[in-house]
């Protein structure tokens, strides 16, 4: 379909809740598209709709490029039901390019959700996939992952901050 522009840190759209998916349609599946392209072009691992201005409760996870027997996987109005088993690893954000930093977060997590049909599913899943998952499913509550950060990371971030949140 159609490569979207990436929403940077400092637009008010990535501090938005967003909305519950409410029709599961055509307009819906061109989204989930547009947002795969997106993700391959600026090869990243996950993408919330927020990320590209649209505030709605959805976000993909392509872990392929770092696993083989991954593929993209659509969540839709997602609910996290359990987490555990916290650990540390560097995280990065299409939203905020070239910053990385490690981050704790829980290594394992249970989700429910919709796929771009409308089918429920529920999975367990642990390691890198379940960090994609928290990282965007943070997205859709308005929650960034500098929020994780502790106030000293962030002071030493701070130019880079203001720096990104100027051009956008």
């Amino acid at each position: 379909m159609a490569v979207r522009p990436i929403v940077i840190y400092g637009d008010p759209v990535l501090r938005e809740v967003s909305k519950n998916v409410e029709h599961f349609d055509d307009e819906l599946k061109n989204l989930v598209s547009d947002m795969a392209d997106t993700l391959k072009d600026a090869n990243g691992l996950g993408l919330a709709a927020v990320q590209i201005g649209v505030p709605l409760r959805l976000f993909i996870v392509d872990l392929s490029a770092i696993d083989i027997t991954e593929k993209l996987r659509v969540f839709v109005n997602p609910e996290i039901l359990e987490t555990e088993n916290d650990c540390e690893y560097e995280e990065g954000c299409l939203s905020f390019p070239g910053i990385y930093q490690k981050i704790i977060r829980p290594a394992d997590v249970r989700v429910k959700a919709f796929d771009v049909n409308g089918e429920e599913f529920e999975m367990k899943i642990s390691g890198m996939a379940a960090r994609a998952i928290l990282h965007e499913y943070d997205h859709i509550e308005g929650k960034l992952f500098i929020d994780h950060m502790s106030s000293m990371t962030k002071t030493m971030l701070s130019g880079k901050l203001k720096k990104l949140s100027h051009a956008s």
